[in-house]
């Protein structure tokens, strides 16, 4: 496993929330968790579509480690895990969600392609 050769240098508080649910697709998981509530490894891989096995295990470990979101075992036969987002997690959602609703505006204006609004994160919803 890789490990960072020095330590983060955060210094200020957007740095730190960068680092907590920035990246491709931590945001992305936490938008479907909202969106689809408690799920499994294997639901939330179907709602992902193109993310693989490795990545969105990593993902998960990250969101974990930083308590965006639980992760429950249960004791049966077939084993069962189930992933939820915490509070801190629910949170972060209307940030990303600002987030998107500033890139769609802006996104027109800079861009000649069209990008449409993910339906996750829709805070019209």
């Amino acid at each position: 496993m890789y490990q960072k050769k020095t330590e983060d240098d955060i210094r200020c508080p957007l740095e730190y929330g960068l680092e907590i649910f920035g990246g491709k697709w931590k945001s992305r998981v936490l938008c479907v968790m909202n969106a689809k509530g408690t799920l499994r490894y294997s639901e939330i891989r179907r709602e992902m579509k193109n993310i693989t096995d490795a990545v969105l295990a990593s993902t998960l470990k990250e969101l974990i480690r930083d308590k965006l979101i639980s992760r429950k075992s249960y004791d049966e036969i077939p084993p069962r895990v189930e992933y939820s987002l915490t509070e801190k997690g629910k949170s972060v959602v209307p940030i990303l969600q600002s987030i998107c609703s500033w890139s769609g505006i802006f996104y027109k204006e800079d861009s000649k392609n069209l990008m449409t609004q993910c339906e996750k994160c829709d805070h019209r919803n």
